[in-house]
């Protein structure tokens, strides 16, 4: 098989807002413009930095160097924890911009869209891609503040629209097609490429492909049976050349919540209130996409560097917190005696099965109907905020396991 480049219009755009969190509190407070910013999820000089702004990145300061690191970089750093609802509110106003152009907006992240113009008023009257483009930053600008910049990346599919969005940053626009996608390739490096970490670029060395246009042009029953040994070689084959692969949804696997103990400790009891909280927040994302859970998986890391994980298969579904909690419980009771403090605690619950429409139990609107109280919880918690109402068990934990965003999956912020 011979499948040639991709020629049609590019209609494709990668939108990413630059340097996220560090960008949108530099954006709120003026006097932290210009200056070296970072946003950590702990300002303990064991945090992880999440976000650097680009005067701290100019320094060495990036994505997952630690508080202590990045302050022996720079003292002069400042140093924030996480303002959730900050972000969260920037990113409904991106994407209240990005809807008046076409309804094909689909979030990737917190910070990054991507924006389908087939079809779109947009373009219909001969408008460029790249003058659409120059309009959505003016826009983006207008509703989110002056000092907030994207990224935009144009191309026939959202694979070369996302590599072009990261080719200059910041606040660059750039577009990939078929007449300069060899060009754009003889500059990059493998794992340049979305999608390919250095675990990929190790494969595909291995077969004797050391640069994107060697990839490009490798056959392609050796990106099949010499490097993935899967279909997923024929959808590299395919995303290179500028064909769509990515528009494929399949389906939501888990949902799982972790925690990093600030209080390292041994107390089954203490774990027990901090499970509880994660049962919560993992049952809250269940119930909102309309699915219930028949496994469940519990881990436990510690400070000697051991770790302690077992999965179950469920006899009934389920949907509830307090059901997903008695489950999570019974696994930590089994958990062996160890010495050695806990350091991070995670549960996910996986094989998802969808419940719309809920079918009728046995117990539905009895005082055993823990599908209705949590769909009730759920509500209030909607109205009023996150933990609102709360199982007893979460009492006085307001600021333990405090709200966070999540990157998409391979995002570089």
């Amino acid at each position: 098989m011979d499948l040639g480049l991709n020629y049609n219009r590019p209609l494709v755009m990668h939108i990413d807002l630059n340097s996220c969190f560090a960008t949108i509190e530099q954006q709120a407070n003026p006097l932290l413009r210009h200056k070296p910013v970072a946003v950590a999820a702990y300002d303990t000089p064991r945090g992880i930095i999440l976000a650097a702004s680009y005067e701290a990145k100019a320094l060495g300061i990036k994505l997952g160097v630690t508080v202590k690191e990045a302050r022996m970089i720079c003292p002069e750093i400042i140093v924030m924890m996480p303002d959730p609802d900050k972000y969260f509110d920037a990113h409904r106003r991106f994407e209240q911009v990005l809807c008046k152009y076409t309804n094909e907006v689909t979030p990737k992240s917190v910070d990054e869209f991507v924006v389908d113009f087939t079809g779109s008023i947009a373009i219909r009257s001969g408008i460029s891609m790249e003058e659409i483009g120059r309009q959505i930053k003016q826009d983006i600008r207008a509703s989110l503040g002056e000092y907030v910049s994207v990224n935009v990346g144009i191309g026939p599919n959202r694979f070369l629209a996302k590599l072009a969005a990261g080719l200059h940053k910041p606040d660059g626009m750039d577009k990939i097609d078929a007449s300069n996608l060899r060009r754009i390739y003889s500059g990059l490096e493998l794992i340049d490429l979305p999608g390919i970490n250095y675990r990929y670029a190790a494969r595909l060395n291995l077969a004797g492909i050391y640069s994107p246009l060697q990839m490009l042009d490798a056959p392609l029953m050796q990106l099949k049976r010499e490097v993935f040994h899967s279909i997923v070689g024929f959808y590299w084959y395919l995303r290179l050349r500028g064909h769509e692969v990515d528009t494929v949804d399949f389906g939501r696997k888990s949902f799982g919540q972790q925690y990093a103990i600030s209080q390292k400790t041994t107390d089954k009891h203490e774990l027990s209130r901090l499970l509880m909280k994660l049962c919560e927040k993992a049952g809250r994302r269940l119930r909102k996409q309309g699915y219930q859970a028949g496994g469940i998986y519990l881990w436990l890391a510690y400070e000697d560097r051991t770790y302690w994980a077992k999965r179950q298969q469920l006899r009934t579904a389920v949907y509830s917190t307090q059901d997903i909690f008695r489950q999570a419980q019974s696994l930590l009771m089994a958990t062996p005696e160890n010495t050695a403090r806990a350091t991070n605690i995670g549960v996910s619950i996986h094989n998802l099965q969808l419940v719309n429409p809920l079918q009728l139990g046995l117990f539905d609107d009895t005082r055993l109907d823990t599908r209705s109280l949590a769909v009730a919880a759920d509500r209030v918690n909607d109205r009023y905020g996150e933990f609102t109402l709360v199982p007893a068990l979460m009492a006085n934990m307001q600021d333990i396991i405090i709200k966070r965003v999540s990157f998409g999956q391979d995002s570089t912020n």
